[in-house]
């Protein structure tokens, strides 16, 4: 009897560490750095037997490049039943001993398992720092700070849901927008730090799946050109409901980083804000021409509004290396 009592304890004990949240909070490592990896548009279907070598590409990527948090941005497990999709995913996350989140894209509730669903799942899975609170729209939003030496936060990252198709069909049709209530809680929720911060507003990026309309402009500055390759017109919604207004007033948010344009992966700015793709990290249908499949690598250093950014493609090269700001200045 004590035999199986001991057995039933050990049991449930695996299970709750299984299961857990990581320990304490997001931070800048000793050096002043942040080291972040994004991934998008993996697209695996395990069913079909679809991109499931993309696995292989993300566990090489962490190997060489050993992030403090991963995010995935959109169309990710695109099936029936994605969970065993996403447990191979955090088996992974899991050896490598990274936290990760997921924002999700337009493909994620498209096979009758819905994002709310997909978010309740996410939640319980082991190093996932997803949090959906379900009060405003989507299934996505939400903020991690990242601390520093001080114990304060000293960057923040938006991971925002960008919802999927239009709600306007068949007068709007395409994809979907910002609702207003996700940008006054954007609004809301940045003024809070900022406050908090003596009036400085905190350096932050955003991550979402849908490109905003202002990555056309962004593209066509000349006067800050654009690092990477345009291969495909950009799939922004076609009404703007103002996120990058709401952005840009606020004063907080550096860069964002969707993905949704599998053959995009550059990075442009705007009224100095930069507006920059992930890499695909699906293996493309023309290697001649499409971008190699891989994963867009973020640094952030603590004190400074900047960040160091390069696309790591499935091979190990490195590419793409830039700075934003001082890279897209005169």
């Amino acid at each position: 009897m004590k035999k199986i009592l001991i057995t039933l304890l050990l049991s449930v004990a695996f299970i709750v560490s299984v299961g857990a949240k990581p320990a304490g909070q997001l931070k800048f490592k000793p050096n002043g750095e942040f080291k972040i990896v994004q991934f998008t548009d993996t697209h695996v279907h395990l069913v079909d037997g679809d991109n499931l070598n993309i696995y292989e590409t993300v566990q090489e990527i962490l190997e060489i490049e050993k992030p403090d948090l991963v995010i995935l941005t959109g169309d990710i497990v695109t099936e029936e039943n994605p969970e065993e999709g996403y447990r191979r995913f955090t088996a992974i996350f899991s050896k490598a001993k990274v936290p990760w989140v997921v924002v999700f894209g337009n493909h994620e509730s498209e096979r009758g398992y819905d994002r709310k669903r997909l978010a309740n799942y996410l939640h319980r899975l082991p190093l996932c720092l997803n949090d959906d609170k379900g009060k405003i729209k989507g299934n996505s939003n939400f903020i991690l700070p990242v601390y520093g030496k001080d114990k304060n936060p000293k960057a923040l990252l938006y991971c925002m849901d960008s919802n999927d198709y239009s709600t306007l069909q068949p007068t709007v049709d395409g994809y979907g927008w910002f609702d207003f209530s996700q940008i006054e809680w954007y609004r809301k929720r940045s003024s809070e730090y900022t406050r908090e911060n003596k009036g400085n507003p905190i350096p932050a990026l955003a991550f979402f799946h849908i490109p905003l309309p202002e990555y056309v402009a962004a593209w066509n500055n000349q006067n800050a050109k654009a690092i990477g390759v345009k291969n495909e017109a950009e799939c922004s919604p076609p009404v703007n409901s103002g996120m990058f207004t709401a952005m840009l007033e606020s004063g907080d948010v550096m860069g964002t980083f969707v993905g949704h344009d599998h053959i995009n992966d550059y990075i442009g700015v705007y009224y100095g804000m930069a507006l920059a793709y992930g890499r695909v990290t699906k293996i493309m249908k023309d290697p001649e021409k499409d971008p190699m499949a891989g994963g867009r690598v973020i640094v952030l250093t603590e004190g400074k509004r900047q960040f160091d950014t390069w696309i790591r493609e499935k091979g190990g090269k490195k590419v793409l290396e830039c700075r934003w700001p001082d890279s897209f200045k005169k």
